[in-house]
């Protein structure tokens, strides 16, 4: 039996983002699925509830109502913190965290704190201007050098709704140390300049359980390289247990 993948969609974007995904990893044999975290259905929810802890519960809750085990979570942008999470608190039913392009979880920071000062201080504002969500950017953000056509772009960021903004401010509080966990960094190169990544993944380089890779694509390769992300992840969760 194939090591199931469970992969969490990032900010602003649900379950759906990872169709193209999910299909050619089914097609492979895998059981895969998607999930839409709580609160990223729809503008109209009120998030004023959802910090990160929930969707981690949520995830948890998962877990042990199907009783999964052996699972490849997968997390893109800010779902890397739900995901090394997870693994923390779930190391008997995770086998291996995928990052893609994604935010590592630190103890007692938030994913915002990866973010400048002054970058961090103008997300602050916006989501306090907008009712507690972090806005989604529009069209021309979601392309800029990011590999997507005009029209990707387009219907990209036309379904992209506000994020829970509590979930981006709330510190992560992490059980044990993250370069205990088996994971894969997933580096989308056309998202950096000269081939630089944030310090914190690049630390993890040095981590014997930790391996990385590599796609010639933008911040969306779910949407741009669905069939080469595809590829990868099955790698991944096929290696020998």
């Amino acid at each position: 039996m194939k090591r199931g993948l469970l992969l969490l969609p990032g900010a602003w974007s649900g379950a759906w983002i990872w169709e193209p995904v999910v299909r050619r990893l089914r097609r492979r044999g895998f059981p895969a699925r998607a999930v839409t975290l709580r609160g990223l259905c729809t503008d109209l929810t009120d998030v004023s509830g959802v910090g990160l802890e929930t969707h981690v519960n949520d995830v948890l809750a998962l877990l042990r109502a199907e009783d999964l085990h052996e699972m490849v979570i997968v997390g893109h942008s800010y779902s890397g913190l739900v995901a090394g999470l997870v693994a923390d608190r779930a190391r008997d039913r995770v086998a291996h965290t995928v990052f893609v392009e994604a935010f590592l979880p630190h103890h007692g920071r938030s994913m915002l704190h990866a973010f400048p000062e002054r970058q961090r201080a103008l997300e602050l504002r916006l989501i306090d201007a907008n009712g507690g969500r972090w806005p989604a950017p529009d069209h021309t953000v979601v392309g800029d050098g990011q590999d997507l056509t005009r029209t990707q772009a387009r219907r990209l960021a036309e379904r992209l709704v506000g994020h829970p903004g509590r979930t981006v401010t709330e510190p992560v509080v992490l059980e044990g140390p993250l370069a205990r966990q088996r994971a894969s960094y997933v580096i989308c190169s056309r998202d950096h300049v000269n081939g630089c990544v944030a310090a914190d993944v690049a630390a993890m380089r040095a981590v014997p359980t930790w391996d990385f890779h590599t796609l010639d694509a933008g911040y969306w390769p779910m949407v741009s390289v669905p069939g080469p992300l595809a590829d990868l992840l099955a790698r991944i969760a096929g290696r020998d247990r």
